[in-house]
């Protein structure tokens, strides 16, 4: 919809709170036939933004009360509306707001901290966008600023997803387990991620899980936490053009292959890691590695602390001890995971022979320090 010229407005939406927001949406998509705009967020949404036959209206959950029925005029720059405000009451009762229409992306402070999480048979899954579970890795998000997914498809086949894009700093996926069907804006046709593959998906590429099979499971980094997944309702994937070098936001695509792999030795003695590059495609700002011991005779790590804004560690297989400053000892089994904060001393031990541990970094280079 083009804006007026007169007020400045692009677009309205019209905000309606909702007290169960799947069955809502599920009301409107699937028996009204209206179309996803964008969703957020995706691990377990509380926004989401369809429109038809002429109307936006963004599903907020909520208490449902007439009251709370907002209407949302979608604006270049909102405080240079007709009117000067940026919020009106109707004679009804009804609230006016002049919103951004495409507002910056906003990182939230970065809040540190240790985290461990651990994985057990009975960990809570959560219904997200597309039908898929997700498991929370980092409950904090360390102030909104970070969020890493276990995110699980039980039953295979096609996946019940559509063209869409991330309006985010960085994120990545990792195939932990099964393979999925995908296809992305300019990067050919549809490949099979399998398991030990990684993708960088640059900002706001779009993309598309075609299919998957029995019990996918992939870790999802993103940056920041909370941000917005948009459906792009034109594109047709896959795009007739095909440019590998393309950059999207500063980034470009990455589909690291498991058996393209260069050992070179981790920044902890005994254990050496398998690059990616992510390192290159996103010019430094963040890195990927996957981590293993030389053997199971690695000895008793010296402890280190970093200077990295983030340090995330995921335990893909085998079986370690995470040692900590004053003789804390943690253990770490296949699907634990941690976020190592800035200045904390940290130092490995008990390493199995088949440890292999997932690790995403920001930035990609860091100062590290031996104690």
């Amino acid at each position: 919809m083009k804006k007026t010229s007169k007020n400045n407005i692009e677009s309205a939406e019209l905000v309606l709170p909702c007290a169960d927001l799947d069955k809502k949406f599920e009301f409107f998509t699937e028996h009204l036939n209206f179309q996803i705009i964008s969703i957020f967020p995706a691990d377990n949404p509380s926004v989401a933004v369809i429109a038809g036959y002429g109307l936006r209206i963004r599903l907020e959950k909520g208490i449902e009360t007439n009251e709370n029925i907002r209407i949302r005029l979608l604006c270049d720059s909102p405080e240079k509306n007709a009117v000067g405000k940026t919020e009106l009451i109707a004679p009804n009762g009804v609230k006016i707001e002049f919103v951004e229409a495409n507002p910056p992306l906003i990182l939230p402070e970065l809040k540190p901290t240790f985290v461990l999480t651990k994985f057990s048979e009975t960990a809570d899954w959560i219904k997200g966008r597309a039908g898929m579970r997700y498991r929370d890795l980092i409950p904090n998000r360390l102030g909104g600023r970070f969020i890493a997914s276990h995110i699980h498809i039980p039953t295979g086949g096609e996946v019940p997803d559509y063209v869409h894009f991330h309006k985010v700093r960085f994120q990545m996926i990792y195939c932990y387990k099964g393979w999925a069907k995908l296809v992305y804006e300019d990067q050919g046709e549809p490949f099979i991620f399998n398991a030990g593959d990684c993708v960088l998906q640059p900002p706001q590429i779009r993309h598309r899980v075609l299919e998957s099979s029995d019990n996918l499971e992939v870790i999802e980094v993103s940056c920041p936490a909370e941000h917005e997944t948009f459906a792009d309702n034109e594109m047709i994937l896959p795009t007739k053009t095909f440019d590998p070098e393309r950059e999207f936001k500063g980034q470009r695509f990455v589909h690291s292959v498991q058996k393209d792999k260069l050992e070179k030795s981790w920044r902890i003695n005994g254990f050496y890691y398998y690059p990616t590059k992510i390192k290159y495609a996103t010019s430094g700002l963040a890195d990927v590695k996957i981590v293993r011991p030389f053997s199971s005779e690695t000895p008793v790590s010296d402890l280190i602390e970093h200077n990295a804004e983030f340090v995330f560690i995921f335990i893909l297989q085998g079986k370690a001890v995470l040692r900590r400053e004053n003789n804390k000892n943690d253990s770490l089994n296949p699907g634990d995971s941690l976020v190592l904060p800035a200045g904390m001393k940290y130092g490995f031990s008990n390493c199995s022979e088949d440890l292999e541990m997932l690790e995403v970094t920001l930035p990609a280079e860091f100062r590290f320090t031996e104690l």
